[in-house]
């Protein structure tokens, strides 16, 4: 028996957490076309032929000097030091430069390179680009392809990741697939819908806290704050007789639902915190960095 931590590091938009919900056979981790969505650490646990992995869904690694940015940063670097394996994702379309960026930081644990996306690109191109990562072959201890839309790549994937685990008794239940705390996730579907519902101006000064949950026999009911830094920002979120918040709203609410399998109402309200994202304490704060 085999039980451990594996955490996905790669840069924004590799498809970290399109990964983790393709081998969880769920949605458990925000999806979107823009850059750091992913801010906070989710797990998800997935069991293969008796071991079980524990994968930590990670913010993107990139450079910026917000203060926000930098702290996801510093979590993602942290979590590198905090499990058994590393799994580095990187597209198929990118060229070695953010994969020798990450070697740089000094990984002291082994890792997996998996090149993703390999289903938008011909043979041919797949194989040129494992024969460009090959020269790194010494520090990686497997290449790999993926693509979260053709399963046929997964359970070689868990194969090789289950090689490299330490002999342990499993962390958590079996029927588990995550020991995140459902709040965690309700309020990163619902940062997820503020992404979908609006520019890409707001959501990066947005943040959302989850301040209730009624778990009731035929509904969830969930109420939660969206924080935005300036009154222009809270009203765009509300929009014109509340119809971009009500959105915002409905698209939430599917995908708690598709989650929970119940019913669920979702109360958004909007605060404004000015300068939020620039004031450590109440990013450590909000985040429970």
């Amino acid at each position: 028996m085999k039980s451990g931590f594996v955490s996905i590091i790669g840069r924004t938009n590799a498809g970290k957490s399109s990964l983790l919900n393709a081998l969880l056979n769920e949605k458990i981790a925000i999806v979107s076309h823009k850059q750091n969505a992913t801010r906070r650490k989710i797990n998800g646990i997935v069991m293969h032929e008796g071991d079980q992995i524990i994968f930590i869904d990670t913010p993107g690694l990139h450079k910026s000097d917000k203060m926000l940015n930098q702290l996801m940063i510093s979590e993602a670097i942290k979590s590198m030091g905090d499990c058994d394996l590393i799994v580095f994702l990187a597209s198929i379309h990118d060229d070695t430069s953010d994969y020798e960026k990450f070697l740089t930081l000094n990984p002291q644990k082994p890792h997996i390179l998996v090149l993703t996306k390999v289903d938008e690109v011909k043979n041919e191109a797949v194989l040129a680009k494992f024969s460009k990562y090959q020269k790194f072959q010494t520090h990686f201890a497997a290449l790999m392809p993926f693509s979260t839309k053709q399963k046929t790549y997964q359970k070689p994937l868990l194969e090789q990741i289950c090689k490299l685990l330490p002999e342990h008794e499993y962390f958590f239940d079996p029927e588990f697939i995550t020991n995140t705390n459902e709040r965690e996730i309700f309020r990163e579907f619902i940062l997820e819908a503020i992404y979908e519902n609006l520019s890409d101006e707001i959501p990066y000064s947005t943040d959302v806290l989850v301040d209730k949950v009624v778990d009731k026999t035929d509904i969830t009911e969930i109420y939660a704050t969206i924080i935005t830094e300036r009154e222009i920002h809270k009203s765009m979120i509300i929009g014109k007789n509340g119809e971009t918040i009500k959105r915002i709203g409905i698209h939430a609410r599917k995908l708690i639902a598709n989650l929970t399998g119940k019913k669920v109402f979702v109360k958004l309200v909007v605060v404004v915190k000015k300068g939020w994202s620039k004031d450590e304490n109440m990013i450590k704060k909000i985040n429970n960095y």
